[in-house]
């Protein structure tokens, strides 16, 4: 890089790591940092993978701006990698250039600690570095490099691997490592058994995503992982106005990621790595098969289960009946509340996340903030049975408390997308004041602060419209 220079450094993460900050900043440090000098003991390696991409194989994937340079153990004995994105072209660039541009870099750090944040299983972003050079995009923008934190790399699209090679002895050595690092207490050896505690971590990741209205945007087989961590922050976006058919990546023209999609395309990834790892029964018989497809077909189970426990807390209801009857009924009247929720805030085009700040706030302020919703409402009526039934859900107990717990869970500050992109405008410019003010706000996203009422303000109507965010590459 001809003139790297700090942009941003996570010093909390940093700190969590073992990692001098002092350090980090020093000429050195950011040497490191942009990819110009390696550090002690460090073996920087460009993983291979494959993948599918848009629901179509393609066999010629792997790091192509990106390069592992080590692993660390941080302070709670956990094991991370560090890598480097933007770091230069690799045998798997395809006649790409490596680079990265400064604001899809930092769109992955402002978003990536917004999901951690929020307490959501991601991959987080160390530091962002200027290269002081210019990168060919559409329009030519500074270059950057990202430095990413993970459990690790490994994803789907990294056992697809196996789909051309069929080599079941190495195939055998990747689901060992992958038991050992993320899964220990598996038995050796059990891929089904791999299968079944990947599915149940990404049927937790996706009904988090969904309950922030967070939109990944290109959910392809290369970018899931098999720790469970969200990765790779290109065409994303936290949804404003609520809409089920949301899109925001500007290359999913038929809307294959969109937001009510997620957990089936979930689902159709874990399969992909459901076939791969039953290459390792040679000769698989009916019940194996039958194994692995009652793995995945439990997927929406747990999914189900765990978005309505999310929901349930956004909406201040416990997850018992105090009312009699089985908890399978009791479950579907819930699960019946929340969606007659979302039925009316996809006709109003409610904001996701101010709706429910605002229903905790009515359960303070009853009359003038019940009477707000009502009149900026199209269909008050509708709504206003809608709370009586959940008033009586919440039965006889204290409403400030409810309130308290529901801006615990939900948000107030989130990466909405207006100040996202003005943010990365002004760094364009050498401004770095907006995003360091939008960091600074969304790493206590449920703490109402004086002074910050406009980072939780929709976008305008102007704005929102036909807005689409790109994969940066």
């Amino acid at each position: 890089m001809r003139a790297p220079e700090l942009v941003v450094l996570n010093e909390q993460l940093a700190d969590q790591l073992g990692l001098s900050v002092d350090e980090l900043r020093s000429p050195d440090g950011v040497a490191v940092l942009g990819g110009n000098e390696i550090p002690d003991g460090a073996h920087p390696i460009a993983q291979a993978y494959v993948g599918h991409q848009f629901g179509n194989f393609n066999p010629s994937l792997g790091d192509g701006r990106a390069h592992l340079l080590a692993e660390v153990i941080d302070r709670d004995g956990n094991r991370y990698d560090i890598g480097l994105k933007g770091s230069g072209r690799t045998r798997f660039s395809r006649n790409g250039d490596g680079r990265a541009a400064l604001g899809a870099m930092l769109r992955e750090y402002i978003v990536s600690e917004a999901m951690h944040s929020l307490h959501i299983a991601t991959t987080r972003s160390l530091a962002v570095v200027a290269t002081g050079e210019t990168v060919i995009r559409q329009p030519p923008s500074p270059g950057a490099v990202l430095t990413r934190v993970a459990a690790s790399h490994i994803r789907v699209g990294t056992f697809e691997l196996f789909r051309t090679s069929g080599d079941a002895a190495l195939l055998a050595r990747l689901v060992e490592y992958v038991r050992a690092r993320h899964y220990p207490d598996l038995e050796e050896g059990d891929a089904a058994a791999l299968l079944e505690a990947v599915v149940g971590r990404q049927a937790e990741l996706i009904a988090a995503w969904m309950s922030v209205g967070f939109i990944h945007g290109v959910m392809n087989t290369d970018n899931m992982t098999l720790s469970g961590e969200t990765i790779d922050y290109g065409p994303c976006a936290f949804m404003e106005g609520y809409d089920p058919d949301a899109v925001f990546s500007s290359i999913d023209h038929n809307g294959r990621y969109r937001y009510r999609n997620q957990p089936q395309i979930a689902v159709w990834n874990l399969a992909r790595l459901a076939e791969v790892l039953l290459m390792l029964t040679p000769e698989p018989s009916q019940d194996d098969i039958a194994r692995y497809e009652a793995i995945l077909g439990a997927f929406d189970g747990r999914y189900e289960a765990a978005r309505l426990r999310l929901f349930r807390a956004k909406l201040g209801i416990d997850d018992r009946s105090d009312r009699g009857g089985v908890d399978g009924d009791f479950d579907a009247a819930d699960t019946e509340l929340i969606d007659d929720l979302l039925v009316w805030m996809a006709a109003e085009r409610r904001d996701f996340t101010s709706t429910f700040r605002n229903l905790a706030q009515s359960l303070r302020h009853s009359n003038s903030n019940l009477d707000a919703i009502v009149a900026s409402s199209r269909d008050g009526e509708t709504f206003v049975r809608w709370r009586n039934r959940w008033l009586d859900r919440l039965g006889d107990v204290d409403r400030d408390e409810i309130a308290e717990a529901m801006d615990r869970v939900n948000p107030i500050y989130i990466p909405r997308n207006h100040l996202v992109e003005a943010a990365l405008a002004a760094a364009n410019k050498g401004d770095l004041a907006p995003t360091n003010a939008l960091i600074e706000a969304i790493r206590q996203p449920f703490n109402e602060r004086e002074g910050l009422e406009a980072f939780a303000e929709p976008a305008p109507d102007s704005f929102t419209s036909g807005y689409v965010t790109y994969c940066g590459t």
